[in-house]
């Protein structure tokens, strides 16, 4: 858009009263997960034809107009992706609705395409269990994208330090509550980067304050493109002192929420004692 539309309280006021729900439902997926496609959306709000599409696209555009959502200045997914190829991510409208004791909201800004990719793999994750909790298979208790998911604690010593998984997930079936830290690994880092990850974790664990603030702790689950990754973190993961291998499990992209889902990936996390 050429022409931006000043965010002013009595604006903000009647925008407050006009948003509907489903505008709401939007605002809030997107607050969520930091940054959606014009696809993921869709999915999430609308049925899947013609007459579905039609009124995402109305109703993204409205959104975007009134500056609730921005449209991030990179697609994904290439022309033939159309409308639903454009990302999404909160605007200043949007962030004063939301968060109106906060005093400056910052206009949104546009990932380079390597940390916009990545953070739509994490979207999609979410965008795929709800798409399973609509079918009953499974209930999507928590989902925390960045940076509400991070973990500060103190390490060896009393040094501060940060775990920053991509995600933290808690679900529920008939029978068990599981919760999972999401590492989302798109093939690009060394494996010395992907065992420094997994000592941070290690640390963490030990430490107990996860398990005292939630009663468990997380299976850290490594999300991979391919067998060939899997193979290759496995390796490493291996290389762990025994007590430390059993709080990681790997799984590829393409079959990693049918397993959560499942119960193929069993949390038994909670039953480790704590190694100080």
């Amino acid at each position: 858009m050429n022409k931006r539309t000043y965010v002013t309280a009595s604006r903000l006021a009647a925008l407050r009263v006009r948003m509907r729900p489903i505008e709401w439902s939007l605002l809030n997926d997107v607050e969520r997960l930091n940054v959606a496609s014009g696809q993921q959306l869709r999915r999430l709000h609308y049925q899947d034809s013609d007459t579905g599409r039609r009124m995402a696209r109305l109703d993204l555009s409205g959104l975007v107009e009134r500056r609730v959502l921005a449209r991030l200045g990179r697609s994904v997914g290439g022309r033939r992706a159309g409308s639903e190829g454009w990302t999404y991510a909160m605007d200043v409208a949007g962030k004063r609705l939301l968060c109106p004791d906060q005093r400056r909201q910052w206009q949104p800004w546009t990932p380079d395409s390597h940390h916009l990719r990545h953070a739509l793999a994490v979207s999609e994750i979410y965008v795929q269990l709800r798409e399973l909790e609509d079918l009953g298979t499974i209930d999507l208790e928590r989902f925390d994208a960045e940076p509400m998911c991070w973990r500060f604690f103190h390490g060896p010593g009393g040094a501060p330090l940060v775990l920053k998984p991509d995600a933290y997930i808690t679900t529920a079936n008939a029978e068990y509550l599981d919760s999972w830290f999401i590492e989302l690994d798109r093939a690009t880092e060394p494996m010395s980067l992907i065992a420094s990850k997994a000592k941070t974790y290690c640390r963490y664990w030990q430490s107990g304050r996860e398990q005292m603030n939630e009663g468990v702790f997380p299976t850290v689950l490594f999300v991979v493109p391919d067998d060939n990754r899997r193979t290759q973190l496995l390796d490493t993961l291996s290389q762990l002192p025994a007590e430390h291998r059993q709080l990681f499990q790997v799984n590829t992209a393409d079959s990693v929420v049918r397993s959560m889902a499942s119960g193929e990936l069993i949390n038994n996390s909670d039953t480790k004692e704590v190694t100080l």
